[in-house]
């Protein structure tokens, strides 16, 4: 197998941001690419601030962030991936978009480079379906989690095409940036969302149908549980639009009603109040570390 030694992260959002914060901190190599030189600004200024941060609490040295930026390089130019070891790919979660994105990539990269997705609810078997054939033997998903330098899971994704050495090297990829991988299987929602989405989507039920409050149904399964977070805090910051994407999709694969979206997160959706990031969601975020829960009667 072809050593790993650049990377390419294609989307430099709040995930992309993150995975390529982590990658740069374990040593290699980083290209990343974005649509338009606004938002990879904003990804660097992201990725920048993070690992500022990072130095000002102790956690790296001051010539870590500064060696970390240097092995950093962002483009709007995908060609610029031709030379990477393995690219990931954090753009939208739109199944087109994402058999563009390969389609354009399988005919820049080498024929040795592993391709990966961090879907959180697209069929990996699809998605690969954009490539090569003899590509899709190294097509896996490697699903991080939000936030991603915070998160210490990642799910690899293996589907019925992809090589298990491929899957094997993906597994020390993710151990070398710090990770705990775990293996899973291309069916929808994964390990991780087909357990929890039904309880995130259950809280939003239990909140419609007047069981408790937003405090109390957070404040009952902390302390009740052992939750470290309450489930609609989760949702607000997981991001209320990804779970309803992600609800749809499962909801799609199984036609089962644990899995569709309640009316409450379609509304709060379709009025952009998204959680954390748009400052509204199930909280009012205008004081981050003192969220209050909403009026959504």
């Amino acid at each position: 197998m072809t050593e790993l030694r650049k990377i390419g992260v294609v989307g430099c959002g709040a995930m992309g941001a993150g995975i390529t914060q982590i990658i740069l901190q374990a040593g290699y190599e980083t290209v990343v690419v974005e649509t338009d030189d606004d938002r990879l600004q904003r990804g660097f200024t992201t990725i920048v601030s993070a690992l500022s941060k990072l130095v000002e609490k102790g956690v790296i040295a001051d010539a870590d962030k500064d060696a970390a930026q240097r092995r950093l390089r962002g483009t709007t130019e995908l060609s610029a991936l031709a030379d990477c070891d393995l690219v990931i790919e954090a753009i939208i979660e739109d199944l087109g978009a994402k058999h563009q994105l390969f389609l354009r990539l399988d005919s820049l990269c080498r024929p040795e480079a592993i391709f990966a997705s961090n879907t959180s609810s697209l069929s990996i078997t699809q998605i690969a379906g954009a490539v090569s054939p003899s590509r899709q033997a190294r097509f896996v998903g490697l699903h991080f989690f939000n936030p991603a330098p915070r998160m210490a899971l990642v799910e690899v994704v293996r589907s019925f095409l992809t090589d298990a050495a491929v899957v094997e090297q993906a597994m020390a990829f993710a151990r070398s940036i710090g990770k705990t991988p775990v293996q899973a299987t291309d069916k929808t929602g994964f390990i991780v969302n087909r357990l929890l989405v039904p309880y995130s989507l259950d809280a939003i039920r239990a909140l419609e149908e007047g069981v408790g409050s937003i405090a109390d149904i957070d404040q009952a399964m902390r302390l009740g549980a052992g939750h470290p977070m309450g489930p609609l805090m989760l949702n607000d910051l997981v991001g209320l639009d990804v779970l309803h994407s992600v609800a749809n999709a499962m909801y799609d694969a199984f036609r089962e009603r644990r899995f569709a979206p309640p009316p409450l997160l379609t509304r709060l959706v379709a009025a952009g109040w998204l959680g954390r990031k748009t400052g509204r969601g199930f909280y009012d975020y205008s004081d981050p570390k003192h969220p209050q829960p909403m009026s959504l009667s």
